[in-house]
């Protein structure tokens, strides 16, 4: 999953010719697997989260230890909701069927995420 933070909103990179398949396999693993889909939103809402209080620290110069134990809890917060979410894709049936006929292996999707994310 290409997906990376643009704007505070989730995006994803299209392929050749402007397809949109990692959206696709996304679309359906939601639509056919609650579970994924809570994971999804709890690690795209605890990412934002960091993003914009670290965000806020930055702009009014804010430092020390309290803010700094903040920030910390609250990336602790987004490591262990990508943790569930890539460990519920990696034993979901559901999930893995999705990702092979969107003809991905299932392994690399969450982890994509995370390696986009930590590149901008």
């Amino acid at each position: 999953m290409l997906l990376h933070l643009n704007d505070s909103k989730f995006s994803e990179d299209h392929g050749p010719k402007g397809e949109s398949t990692m959206s696709q396999e996304v679309s359906f693993k939601t639509a056919v697997c609650s579970d994924y889909e809570q994971l999804l939103y709890d690690c795209q809402n605890a990412l934002e989260i960091w993003r914009r209080r670290r965000d806020e620290a930055a702009s009014a110069n804010l430092t020390g230890k309290q803010i700094g134990d903040e920030l910390q809890k609250l990336q602790a917060n987004y490591a262990k909701a990508y943790s569930a979410l890539n460990r519920h894709d990696k034993q979901c049936e559901l999930c893995q069927f999705v990702s092979r006929i969107a003809g991905r292996p299932f392994s690399t999707a969450p982890s994509e995420v995370a390696d986009k994310q930590h590149t901008h």
